[in-house]
């Protein structure tokens, strides 16, 4: 039998954060950070930080959907950022660093629907979800030096004040989706 492979393009806040979550998930295949959603082709970091070339900081997540269904991938998402803040994720601030699910077929477009209503209405947050959900025009992968970053720099201080204790929430809450 052989794999499958889809993609899930998200945007929740700093890409490093998303990328060392993802990546630690069983179905898994590769994680990618990069930028999507915005009108500069190929934007640099520099370019996106001055958040006026509208594109958002995302991962590129590629999963074996046997393993790992796209609604998983979306529950994982939803517990590992606020989706209620609009343009910010803790310290970072702007609409690089905005909520956003680039779907990439119809499906994706109403699991995504779906779920966000359905988190709405279990009052989850004292606010409402205010997640993007839009259809993937482009993904431009992010610098080399962005790829595996909290994997390559856990020591770095944004890494220990920021996506470490998100790591750390994630892998108790989701303890049976780990990679083995």
């Amino acid at each position: 039998m052989s794999e499958q492979r889809e993609l899930a393009t998200l945007g929740g806040g700093c890409f490093w954060c998303l990328e060392a979550v993802f990546e630690q998930l069983a179905g898994v295949h590769k994680v990618e950070s990069g930028y999507s959603g915005g009108k500069l082709p190929d934007p640099s970091y520099r370019a996106v930080c001055s958040g006026d070339t509208g594109h958002a900081e995302v991962v590129q997540v590629t999963f074996d959907p046997a393993v790992i269904s796209f609604r998983e991938i979306l529950d994982v998402f939803f517990a590992t950022h606020d989706p209620t803040t609009l343009n910010r994720q803790g310290p970072d601030a702007g609409t690089q660093y905005r909520s956003a699910i680039f779907y990439l077929t119809d499906q994706q477009r109403e699991i995504a629907r779906q779920r966000i209503a359905e988190l709405n209405a279990a009052n989850i947050w004292n606010r409402p979800i205010v997640t993007e959900v839009v259809a993937l025009q482009k993904f431009y992968p992010a610098e080399d030096y962005h790829q595996g970053y909290f994997r390559g720099n856990p020591t770095q201080p944004y890494c220990q004040a920021v996506v470490s204790p998100k790591v750390a929430k994630f892998r108790k809450q989701f303890t049976s989706k780990l990679k083995a």
